[in-house]
């Protein structure tokens, strides 16, 4: 690539900062929490308006149970050529009422409010990207499909069938989540979330008059846990957390029923079918007690694979011709990366510089959005046979 169009696309994009930060105080603006389907349309009409500006074509999928998402690829396009996909979402974790009260305003080099971080700058990002390479008149090998859902931060229960099916057959996919740390790291592997709930059903008994007729499920569950939390292996990276108990009529009766909430992590396929069979095999040590294990792991781990190791390897040199010195990072949560990477090389953690996601102090740092977006840029305009 040559070094001059980086250099022209950054120059562009940097002189850009204010717009980039208007956008992003418009669409913060807007609350988008992902169990309200309908306040999302304002967001999704923004959008629209400014993807169509950049010559996409864009097309809005209503969803049953979510806000759906939208999908946008060039009106000017080769057929049958290799696409890309450029992910992000647009709901947030935060209830209607929160913009109120917490305010979305930018001041000293910061854009702060919820959903700043966690992930309208990358949305932004994306439309500027896009923008730069259209103003330039600069037209990627390989075409850039953008996919925007509204239900990310509930497991992508809707839209993964459509991100799977565009995934396996995508050249690559980038992923707009934020950065990691305060140097911006990209994320080149995720751990897989799993949530299991461990049920123990005893007998009911009072527990003066006749307790041994009672068997408690309490005490079998407290049997269980140990053997949960000794599933943990931190040299692996594997997590398993009783985050939450519950169980029990009163003191004065033995527990007929208890049961375990339970947060899993793990960094590859493998350990999580390991702690599947590790938690489908847990037997009473009480007689006269079962346990049921419920649940599953949601998104499989994003690993290392040799194509996203080349992907990553591919923006490390794009970020040298911006002046940036790139790291990655692997991260414990889980995104629509894990989705993608299954099927594609995959990208994750394309977003802005900031911290607080999920926490009042959210923020964005205003200059990482130029220097993010002309890495998209770069990174858009990469020949098709990179990490394939």
């Amino acid at each position: 690539m040559d070094a001059a169009v980086a250099t022209d696309l950054q120059r562009w994009l940097r002189a850009r900062e204010g717009d980039m930060v208007e956008l992003l105080v418009r669409l913060a603006s807007i609350e988008t929490p992902s169990t309200v389907p309908e306040a999302h349309e304002p967001a999704f009409s923004l959008l629209r308006g400014e993807l169509e500006a950049c010559g996409f074509l864009v097309r809005r999928v209503h969803g049953a149970r979510t806000g759906g998402l939208l999908y946008a690829r060039p009106v000017e396009r080769v057929r049958r050529a290799p696409y890309q996909l450029l992910v992000g979402h647009l709901d947030t974790v935060w209830p209607i009422g929160s913009v109120e009260a917490l305010g979305v305003e930018a001041a000293n080099g910061v854009v702060r409010g919820p959903g700043t971080f966690d992930m309208k700058g990358g949305l932004v990002e994306i439309v500027f990207a896009l923008r730069a390479l259209s103003e330039h008149g600069l037209v990627p090998e390989v075409t850039p499909v953008v996919l925007v859902n509204t239900d990310e931060e509930i497991g992508s229960v809707e839209s993964r069938p459509l991100l799977e099916r565009l995934s396996r057959c995508a050249a690559r996919a980038f992923v707009l989540e934020p950065a990691y740390g305060p140097k911006g790291r990209l994320k080149t592997a995720r751990k897989s979330a799993g949530h299991f709930r461990v049920v123990v059903r005893g007998r009911a008994a009072h527990a003066g008059v006749n307790p041994e007729e009672g068997v408690s499920a309490i005490l079998e569950l407290s049997h269980q846990i140990q053997r949960l939390f000794a599933l943990n292996d931190p040299e692996r990276g594997v997590t398993v957390n009783v985050g939450m108990i519950d169980g029990g009529l009163g003191a004065n009766v033995i527990a007929p029923e208890a049961s375990a909430e339970v947060d899993v992590r793990v960094p590859t396929l493998a350990d999580a079918r390991r702690i599947e069979e590790a938690l489908e095999s847990l037997e009473p040590v009480t007689e006269g007690v079962t346990v049921e294990v419920q649940g599953r792991f949601g998104r499989l781990p994003m690993e290392p694979t040799p194509r996203n190791r080349a992907l990553w390897r591919a923006a490390q040199a794009a970020g040298m011709r911006l002046g940036l010195e790139l790291r990655d990072a692997a991260v414990g949560g889980a995104s629509d990366g894990n989705i993608t990477s299954l099927y594609t090389a995959t990208l994750d953690g394309l977003g802005p510089v900031g911290d607080g996601a999920h926490a009042p102090g959210e923020h964005v740092i205003v200059s990482s959005l130029p220097e993010r977006a002309a890495l998209l840029a770069l990174l858009v305009l990469l020949p098709a046979e990179v990490a394939t």
